[in-house]
């Protein structure tokens, strides 16, 4: 059985993923859905997952969704700097199907996908058998289905070629899963189970969160950290992006955005925070966060997994710099209040994030999505029809609450660029980067046609970093760009997964 199966078969909501053979305060499959209590449970297990799941000997990195998920997708691009050998490998392009950090994506990621699929069985059952009723079974399968398409749209950007790298996205995509693999027999199907094609992933995706948008309340307890009907169509922006579906992005951002200035929700009543920081001085409560994943002093993913360790200035690890190459971008003013706010410089003359600020406790949420997000999404896509006015409107939404150097006047190319470059400010240290430069990298026009060029330690100084001066000292960019062509593009199936599943060891990305 593959390691990814196996622990994904180890299904509870009070411990992490290590295996037990028979732990005494186990709740099995076949008693988590007898009561509305255990069914609680069980779907908060999946969030659980979801959060940190397990790494080498069942340590916690804050896979999937924790700390190295964020670590990862910038480190995969130009705007951070990795300082320590915790990230090298992603950060260099140096993987290879044993590396440890890909692995654990993949295999986190879909041990969630069965404890996702496991739990949607369960409640279904519990609800044919009255033990739940059946408007909270479908909220239940909403959070479920919405956690599904997550952790698939995650792997799709990591270990595939983009939607746009044919013309009909029939190239290899990622295994989809939507059965629970619990038995002898599921274990078998699952070993077998080969690559859906990138255009029936992208599908399948998106079915899910309709599904989700469908049968989720517009707002939760646990608002921030349980998904909701606005997450899921917020999820569903940033899904049809990448498709490169304008017209859909906008009518799904529409449902969620309203105004012409300033930009309120009608669903959740989701709306950008007064300040830069408002989402992370905030961090459990604002009006911006349409999902997180929780962290909290009694739950989280330990030092080597918490994102206030990575990101912050000692005392802190420090472990994840700003690269100067966005810090000294020209596009990015020098007064933006996102350079006071939410950095810090360290004695060592590199700045830090200031986003993620409990270095205690280590309880910061992981952002998923925000509405800043939903508006520059929306921005682009009216942009790429053609709609400068909506475009502009959107993109200065955001830019203007931090600084007075609004966009003014462009249309086209001009404004398309203007608004990706927002992406990378606004969205700097939340794990965002690949995901765009994963999508645009075909299109080569608007970003890195492949894996941008980047800084290193060992030749970036306190005296690289000039606040807007559009310029990075030629000798600190000593890693070279890898074009989309190289194979390094994306990351191989991890052998853990090849040696197990003769399909998938036959449908190895090239190259690996």
């Amino acid at each position: 059985m593959a390691p990814a199966l196996a622990f994904s078969l180890m299904l509870t909501s009070c411990e992490k993923d290590v295996v037990e053979l028979d732990p005494f305060d186990r709740i099995t499959e076949e008693t988590a859905f007898e009561s509305p209590a255990r069914v609680e449970l069980s779907v908060a297990g999946v969030y659980d997952a979801a959060q940190s799941g397990f790494y080498a000997g069942g340590a916690v990195r804050g896979y999937p969704f924790g700390a190295a998920n964020v670590e990862q997708g910038d480190n995969r691009g130009e705007d951070v700097l990795n300082l320590a050998a915790f990230y090298q490998i992603t950060y260099e392009s140096t993987y290879n199907p044993a590396t440890a950090n890909n692995q654990y994506m993949w295999e986190t990621l879909y041990s969630l996908i069965n404890k996702a699929n496991v739990v949607i069985e369960g409640v279904e059952g519990a609800a044919a058998k009255n033990v739940i009723t059946a408007d909270k079974a479908k909220v239940y399968l909403g959070e479920l289905r919405f956690l599904r398409a997550m952790a698939h749209h995650e792997l799709v950007t990591h270990f595939a070629r983009p939607y746009n790298h044919t013309a009909d996205a029939s190239h290899l995509g990622v295994p989809y899963r939507t059965i629970a693999v619990n038995t002898p027999t599921r274990v078998e199907e699952a070993s077998k189970q080969g690559r859906d094609s990138v255009k029936e992933v992208y599908n399948l995706i998106l079915a899910d969160l309709q599904f989700a948008e469908d049968n989720l309340l517009e707002t939760q307890t646990l608002k921030l950290t349980r998904a909701t009907k606005g997450a899921a169509i917020a999820l569903k922006t940033r899904v049809l992006l990448h498709k490169g579906d304008w017209a859909n992005v906008v009518t799904e951002a529409n449902k969620i955005v309203s105004g012409t200035t300033t930009f309120t929700s009608p669903i959740g009543g989701y709306a950008l925070t007064a300040t830069p920081e408002g989402p992370f001085a905030g961090n459990k409560a604002n009006t911006e966060s349409m999902f997180s994943i929780e962290n909290s002093a009694t739950d989280n993913a330990g030092t080597n997994g918490a994102l206030p360790q990575m990101y912050s200035v000692s005392p802190a690890r420090a472990l994840v710099a700003i690269s100067p190459i966005i810090w000294n971008a020209s596009f990015w003013p020098a007064d933006d209040l996102r350079r006071t706010q939410l950095t810090k410089q360290a004695t060592t003359g590199y700045f830090f994030s200031n986003k993620y600020r409990d270095i205690k406790d280590w309880s910061d949420n992981t952002p998923i999505i925000r509405y800043a997000e939903v508006l520059l999404n929306k921005a682009e896509a009216h942009a790429r029809l053609n709609q400068p006015l909506e475009a502009t409107a959107l993109l200065n939404a955001v830019r203007g609450r931090a600084t007075s150097q609004l966009q003014i006047g462009l249309v086209g190319d001009a404004l398309i660029q203007a608004i990706i470059n927002e992406r990378r400010i606004e969205f700097l240290s939340e794990g965002l980067r690949w995901k765009d430069i994963h999508r645009l990298a075909v299109e080569g026009k608007f970003g890195p046609a492949g894996i941008p060029a980047k800084v290193a330690p060992s030749t970036t100084t306190k005296a690289d970093y000039a606040a807007a001066s559009g310029s990075v000292r030629a000798g600190a960019i000593s890693l070279p760009a890898i074009p989309y062509e190289n194979f390094k593009f994306i990351w191989p199936i991890p052998i853990t997964e090849i040696a197990s599943n003769p399909v998938l060891r036959e449908q190895q990305n090239p190259g690996y």
